[in-house]
Parts: structure tokens; sequence; C-alpha cells
């Protein structure tokens, strides 16, 4: 059995889904991996609802500067492991449960100088990793037809083409440098916000950011990297933001548990590889009022859990998953 965890009083965001995420992979034993370790609410509520381990991996450095406060009082029950979750099976593997996080840290939103938010003015970044291509690289060097391209596949912006073409039009006057400008041009190109709409640049910055991160591309290859890492009867918690992460998981999944289908019941039976998954349910655990109310963030969270089969590992096209690519021009 686990050492109990110490007491934590100092939680600086509240993780969303936990409790749902705990009851749906209960009990928590062995070993597990938190693929987005952030401010570490996952961590430390594997930790105290009894895993003997958690490897915390995280692309920003940051994630284990912010931690160092707190993270020793485990000892080596957490093991930091700065890297993708997409290399996850190179950290650990025969692991008793993976949980991922697909939203974006406060603490990255919080900080103005990583240049993720447009409510505050800051240098043009979005890097989770900070080091790499940055969103001003982007804005200020992409062809208008391939920032288009990114605005709408990944954002969903109905307006992608005519912000591109305004981005293309003021970068010629002026490198694009900060959040506001931005935020700015975007805003003009789109009908003003009413009472209770999201920020017109929402959807643009929320494309950027996964552009400069590769989000879907880390995802599409995560999802397969927890099959690889996690033993027979391993759970994988996922928890998506936007309905492009919520489809794919729910693909992946679904493929991957061998409830597919066929699209003709008079077609013949497709033959398929062996279930590496059980699904726990196949609709997707929401937060209920409660949760909402002490959480707003959670208000567009969905958690999907499935546990892993002694089946062996396989690959997945992309394209089966609904996977979003955007070829530069």
């Amino acid at each position: 059995m686990a050492a109990a965890a110490p007491s934590d009083t100092s939680a600086p965001h509240i993780p969303v889904l936990l409790p749902s995420i705990l009851k749906a992979v209960a009990p928590v034993t062995g070993v597990w991996l938190d693929g987005t370790f952030g401010a570490g609410g996952y961590t430390r509520g594997l930790l105290k609802a009894g895993a003997d381990k958690v490897i915390a991996v995280d692309r920003d450095p940051l994630a284990f500067e912010m931690a160092a406060d707190w993270s020793g009082q485990y000892g080596a029950r957490l093991v930091q492991q700065q890297g993708v979750f997409s290399k996850m099976d190179e950290y650990a593997t025969d692991l008793d449960g993976v949980v991922l996080d697909l939203g974006v840290s406060s603490m990255q939103l919080d900080l103005a100088e990583r240049g993720f938010s447009f409510m505050r003015d800051g240098p043009l970044d979005m890097r989770m990793s900070q080091d790499g291509v940055s969103a001003a690289d982007i804005v200020n060097d992409a062809a208008e037809e391939t920032l288009a391209n990114i605005l709408f596949h990944y954002g969903e912006e109905r307006a992608s083409r005519r912000i591109a073409k305004a981005i293309v039009r003021e970068r010629a006057l002026d490198p694009i440098k900060t959040t506001l400008r931005l935020a700015s041009i975007i805003e003009g190109c789109l009908p003003r916000a009413k009472p209770g709409q999201s920020h017109p640049a929402t959807r643009s910055f929320q494309a950027l950011r996964i552009a400069v991160n590769n989000e879907y591309g880390e995802l599409f290859q995560g999802l397969m990297a927890a099959e690889r890492a996690l033993a027979p009867g391993g759970k994988l918690a996922v928890v998506t933001f936007h309905s492009v992460e919520d489809r794919m998981v729910k693909r992946f999944l679904t493929a991957r548990a061998g409830a597919g289908g066929n699209a003709n019941r008079y077609a013949p039976q497709i033959e398929q590889d062996p279930p590496a998954f059980t699904l726990k349910s196949r609709k997707a655990v929401a937060a209920d009022a409660a949760e909402i109310a002490a959480n707003p963030r959670a208000r567009s969270a969905k958690l999907r859990v499935a546990e892993r089969t002694d089946a062996p590992a396989q690959e997945i096209d992309a394209k089966t998953i609904g996977m979003p690519m955007v070829k530069e021009v």
C-alpha cells in the first residue's frame, strides 16, 4: 500500500473532472503517468488516491520550477520528466494508468510574457516548451493561404480567409510582434462580440497555439504511445476541451476497442485487430453544475476512459481518427 500523501493546502488551481477521473479508474494503485503535469493537480490527486508512483511529464520547464516548493514532499513517489507525452513509452512501460488533460495550463495563460492570451499584452510567443517556432514566426512568415488553413482547420474560424488577408496586409506595414496587436487585427475583421459571447480572437489564438505546439500531432502520437506504455488492465483517462480533440480521442478509442462496426451492414465484415482497449463508457463524462459553478473552466471539458487489454499495440492512421492537417503553401 502506498504511503499517505502529505496534505495539500496550496494547490494553485482546481484540476478539471478530477473526482470523475478517480471514480472511473478506481482503485488507483501502482505506477501512473500524468502526461500533462502543469500545476500538478492530477498528479497530487493520484498520489493522494493511492498511486505508488506518478511519473509527471511536461514540455514546459516552468511546470517543474513551480512544483519545487511541494514536489519534494512525495519523495521517490513522484518522478518529474521534462518531455512530451507522445514519447511516454520511452519514459516508462507497464503502466497502471495514464491521465492527460489537454487544456492550456493556467500558469501559461496568466503570464503575459508567454503570449498565450489576448487579454494581456505580451510577445506573440505561445511556445509551451519555450523553444522552437513561435506564433510570431508563423504570423509574420507563413503564406496567406497557410495562415487561413491554420485558422480554419485548427480553430474552426469561419472568417479565416478574411483574417489571414488582414494579417498579411498589416505585417507588410510592420511586423506583428504582440498579442494585443494581433487581437486588434482580428477584432477588426469580425462583428463586435455580444454579451456572453467569446472574444473575437478566441478561435484564432487557439489555432495558432495548436500550430505552434503541434497539439493535434502530439495527441495522435500520444494516444498510440499510451497504448504501447499501458500494462494489461491499465487505465487511460483523457480530458479534452474542444470538439476536435474529443472527436480524435473518441474515434481512437472506438477504433482500438473494435467498436467501429461496418458503415454498410450489407458489406462483407471487415477483419479487425484484436481490441486493445475496452471502453468504460461510450458516452463522455461532463462536469456537473456544482463543478462548473466552482470551476468555470470545466464547462467545456469531456472525459473519456478506457482499459487496456492484452492485445498487441498497433499503429492507426491519423485520418481514421479525424486529425486535422494543414499543408504548408
